[in-house]
């Protein structure tokens, strides 16, 4: 089957009790046991769940993996890779990443005796001597997009390093989905979303999933999902799985007004700088088109002066100031004092997470109404 078949069936079958083209949101939190330790594939709802299990089928089909964990939130799927590992285990990390990332790795678990060590930009040669820093690598993160600078990483050369120094490659996918990129078919172990953004797509429901390319790998992941417990409701797997049906319609038209808008802001005498993915020049632009199908719906700008993003935010009307990201109506965000807060000035300046960087989630509302607000936001 193709995505946008798989998206509305895979882990979706009609109910085979009732018949219902949507299946029941199994609500109960422990299930009959036909005799001590015996039962019908579910004991208790933190180690299982038919809701779940539908969305991790569905999710797992979409990137062509072999098996899929869902979690509670985007940073409790990335915890979960990160508790794989032991003290003195070491991490190669990508240039730029989500501030809730960073945090955990340099707050959370280098208390664990967890080395991480960041590549100095996204060449594949600065993560191969981000290694040589390490006693112990064991793991290299990337994103591709990344959060909020939109810069590609090029996961089939980042899978190569890993081969080649023994590794595991986790990807997060987040700002791509698997409708315009498929890491683990581009030689990643894991792939990392938080589902809350894309797959959800309405703003209404909170989620993480891992998916892995190799079977063994899922057991570990599965064993902290459960011993944790940091595990989706079956509502909310319900409402991913809706918002999951429609993903491929909503990608394609976030992409749509994306390339219209980065068209109006390259054209923009107040903008300084366009980030996104189409535009960048050969071989990056190559790279785009061979490991996705579009750029995507993000879109981030530099703008000439704090002046131009105090207007900015006081008269845009259709996009909404928020943090978050993904959903069908378009949102904006100011990196420096929201999503990126927590890092150091040290660390945002090296990143080029300036004050007037202005990170733009473009949604599906018509694309004139999106340019008139711009337009009159900027004027």
């Amino acid at each position: 089957m193709q995505f946008a078949t798989r998206a509305i069936h895979a882990g979706q079958e009609p109910d085979p009790q009732t018949g219902a083209v949507v299946p029941p949101i199994h609500l109960a939190t422990t299930f009959q046991q036909l005799e001590p330790g015996k039962h019908k594939g579910f004991e208790y709802i933190r180690t299982q769940n038919p809701t779940r299990q539908r969305l991790e089928e569905c999710l797992t089909q979409l990137e062509e993996g072999s098996a899929t964990a869902c979690f509670s939130s985007g940073v409790s799927a990335i915890s979960a890779i990160l508790q794989t590992l032991s003290p003195g285990d070491g991490i190669v990390a990508g240039h730029d990443l989500y501030g809730g990332t960073v945090r955990l790795l340099d707050k959370v678990y280098s208390q664990w005796g967890i080395e991480v060590a960041y590549a100095e930009d996204n060449n594949p040669l600065s993560f191969e001597q981000a290694i040589q820093k390490l006693s112990k690598p064991r793991l290299i993160w990337i994103e591709s997009p990344t959060n909020p600078l939109l810069n590609i990483v090029d996961i089939s050369a980042m899978s190569n390093i890993a081969k080649k120094y023994g590794l595991k490659l986790a990807v997060d996918n987040t700002f791509a989905t698997p409708y315009l990129q498929k890491p683990l078919l581009l030689g990643a172990d894991y792939v990392i979303h938080s589902s809350t953004k894309y797959l959800g797509g309405h703003s209404d429901v909170l989620g993480g999933a891992v998916t892995v390319k190799n079977t063994e790998d899922i057991k570990p992941i599965q064993f902290i999902q459960n011993s944790i417990g940091a595990v989706p409701s079956p509502f909310d797997c319900y409402l991913l799985l809706r918002g999951i049906k429609t993903l491929h319609v909503r990608m394609e038209h976030h992409c749509n007004n994306a390339e219209k808008v980065v068209q109006y802001f390259i054209a923009h005498p107040k903008v300084k700088k366009v980030y996104y993915p189409e535009i960048e020049k050969p071989p990056l632009l190559d790279i785009v088109k061979k490991q996705m199908l579009r750029s995507g719906g993000m879109v981030t700008i530099e703008l000439e002066n704090t002046e131009t993003l105090q207007k900015l935010y006081q008269r845009l009307k259709i996009f909404t100031l928020a943090e978050s990201l993904g959903a069908v109506e378009s949102l904006y965000c100011i990196p420096y004092y929201m999503t990126h807060a927590g890092l150091s000035e040290e660390k945002k300046q090296k990143l080029g997470v300036t004050p007037t960087l202005v990170r733009f989630s473009i949604g599906i509302e018509d694309i004139n109404d999106l340019l008139d607000d711009l337009q009159q936001a900027l004027k």
